[in-house]
Order: C-alpha cells, then structure tokens, then sequence
C-alpha cells in the first residue's frame, strides 16, 4: 500500500472516498463495478486504496470483531496481528504488573498496541515500515487511545526509558511461515537479550521446551479450542516456568506446571479426556489427569483416562462406549453393524490420515459417531465414544 495513498485515505475526501467504497460492497456490488463507479470520481490508486481498506476489514473481523470497521490494515500486517481476545489477555497480565512504561518492538499495524493502551498502559509502538506505522497511529486515533508510535529499528534502540518491552517477532515471508528461531525479524539472538530484562516476546506456539532461557515463563494460549500462540515472560513478569492458558468466550483458565504432578498411566476407563492443545504444547496433560482423578492412556500420548466424570475447561470429555477392532477390515464391518455413516475420527500417536481413512470405509447409515484411535499400553486400540455434554 502507497503511503501518500493512505494518507490521503484519512482526509476528509478520502473518508468520504472510504464510506462510498464501503456501501457499494455492502450492497453486492462486484469490486470490478464497484471500482468503475469510484474511478469516475477519483484516481485509480486512491480507489485501490480504498477498496483495499474496505476488503480487509471484512477479513479482520475473525480478529478483531466489532473493532475492525472503524480500523485500518495491511494484508501482511492483518496477519501478524493477534485476536482481541488474546491481546487483551495479554495486555491484562501487563497492566496486572503496573509498569510505569512500555515500549512494542515492531508494532504492525497496532493490535497489541491497542489492547495495552485500553488497559491504561502508557504505551510507544515502533516498527521499520512507515506505512504500518501510519496504519498504528491512525488505529490509535480511529479508537480514541492514547499511544505514541514512530518509525525505528528495534535491534538498535535505547529501552532504558521503558520499564517493560513486548516483541512479535515477523515469521512469515511471502515464501510462507518461518519455522527457524533465527530467521524471524528480528531474529532469535535479539529476542534472547530481549529476555534478559523485564519484556514479553509473542513466539510460535511450536517453539521447542529446551529453547526457553532459564528462569524465563513460557506460556501458551489457546482461543477456542485453537492454539494461537506462545508468549515468553522475563523479569517480574515470570511468575512460573510452564503455562497453559484456555480463552472460551468471556472466561479464561489457566494452569501452571506447579499443577502437574508426575504423570501416571492407567488402564482404559469409562471416560476418556482429550486435553485442550495448549495444555499438550506446554506439557501439563498430568495435571488434566490429576483435575479429573485419571492418569495417561499411555506415557507418550495426551490421552487422559477416568473412572469419573468430570467438566474441566483444560479438556474435552468423552465417555467411552465401547472398544472396536483395531485393523481396517473388522473394522469396517463393526461400523456397519451400528449403522454408522458420518464418522469424526480423532487421533493421537498412530500413522492414521483420518480423510484417507473415512474414504476407504465406505461408510453406509444414518448414524452419527466419533472414533478415537490411539494406542493404549503400546497397542493400537479404536474406541467408540460419545461426548459429554
């Protein structure tokens, strides 16, 4: 996006510009006629713009709700940018720290920036690109926050003014994600000094256990039933070493590795529990299995079996109906005798592609079920099982 073009977008002719491009589109009319109509009027790249505006608010609203019509985009920043959800939690724990200052390193287009300054944090957004600074400030003022956000490399700044610093290092590239710590932007080295003093750092949920420094809180999050993120937590900001942390609605849960006691595997029972992914990334299934007085299916998988029944916002509950044969033939026929024909098949810690393995039942009937299959005690095992309200 043009930065002159986008500047222009937030005059008066350009709001007016922006509005016009909005109704048409809520109208139904195709962007090619929508754009003819515009351009009568206007220059192609200020109708680009525009259009373009209008298009990204519409796919912001899966992380942004509400907020996204009143807000500003770029595609890549758009999807860097966290969910209002997960920011919001995020910026809950910041402002339950009371620091005096912070400072986001890299900003985009400012949705964490705008969740700190909701929650009343004196906050400054910096970022390389101009063109995603001008869209954080413009959010700023879209919104009615308070927040100063300026052009700068983050790599080379003095922090000592600000008492916290919060970083989303970039891991996508047209290419597609960035897997490797060190070829984010900025690059691991950097988020380890980062680390060294009072600072969070969003990273990917998939980040390896051993990765994290010493005394440094790691904590994932999921919305949903999705895990969205990690976040690494320095200095005061570090309250355990190990956290999951589940978002559904307008509640949240949280569980910390003081919470799991030493894993323990049990014999198949009634219930069987399918911890919540964030739980799995952390590695606090045990403490699942210690909330609903079970223990594993087996030491390496994140199943959790139980006698008893239990609601947990940390897991799915299912009750175990009964154990089907394993090997694909019996066990086609096991599922026509129920007169199954819709299957969700779940899996852990077996080579099963649930798609490939739907086709080639050749599923018949009007029943619906779900099959876990997974092993227990080493064997591969298929259980028939029903989900708990």
């Amino acid at each position: 996006m043009d930065l002159d073009a986008f500047r222009w977008l937030l005059t008066p002719p350009g709001q007016q510009l922006l509005e016009r491009a909005t109704r048409l589109v809520a109208d139904g009319v195709p962007a090619l006629k929508a754009g003819d109509r515009l351009r009568r009027d206007e220059s192609s790249d200020r109708v680009a713009t525009a259009l373009g505006q209008v298009e990204l608010r519409a796919r912001a609203e899966t992380k942004f709700g509400g907020l996204a019509e009143r807000m500003y985009f770029t595609p890549d920043g758009l999807e860097q940018a966290t969910r209002v959800p997960v920011a919001e939690h995020r910026a809950g724990r910041m402002a339950a720290a009371a620091p005096s200052s912070l400072v986001d390193l890299g900003c985009g287009v400012g949705g964490d920036l705008i969740a700190f300054a909701a929650a009343g944090l004196t906050c400054a957004g910096v970022d390389l690109d101009p063109v995603r600074v001008e869209v954080a400030r413009a959010n700023l003022d879209a919104l009615g926050l308070a927040g100063a956000v300026s052009v700068a490399d983050a790599t080379t700044m003095d922090l000592s003014p600000f008492a916290v610093a919060f970083a989303d290092p970039a891991r996508r590239t047209g290419a597609g994600r960035r897997f490797a710590p060190d070829s984010w932007v900025p690059p691991w080295d950097f988020v380890e000094r980062l680390l060294a003093r009072a600072a969070c750092v969003k990273v990917a949920p998939g980040i390896p256990h051993d990765l994290v420094p010493e005394g440094v809180e790691a904590e994932w999050v999921s919305h949903r039933g999705e895990v969205k993120e990690a976040a690494l937590w320095s200095g005061p900001l570090a309250t355990t070493a190990r956290r999951a942390t589940v978002l559904a609605g307008a509640g949240l849960a949280t569980l910390t590795d003081e919470d799991a006691p030493p894993a323990e595997v049990h014999a198949l029972a009634e219930h069987l529990y399918e911890p919540d992914g964030a739980v799995v990334r952390a590695g606090l299934v045990s403490a699942v299995a210690a909330q609903v007085e079970g223990g594993l299916l087996d030491e390496h998988i994140a199943y959790v079996t139980s006698a008893v029944r239990r609601t947990t916002p940390f897991a799915t509950g299912y009750r175990v109906l009964e154990e089907l044969p394993y090997r694909e033939k019996p066990l086609r026929a096991a599922l026509r005798e129920r007169g199954i024909g819709t299957l969700a098949i779940k899996k852990r810690g077996v080579d099963v592609v649930p798609e490939v393995l739907r086709r080639r039942l050749q599923l018949q009937g009007d029943t619906e079920a779900t099959l876990v299959l997974t092993r227990v005690a080493g064997r591969g095992t298929a259980l028939l099982v029903e989900r708990l309200p």
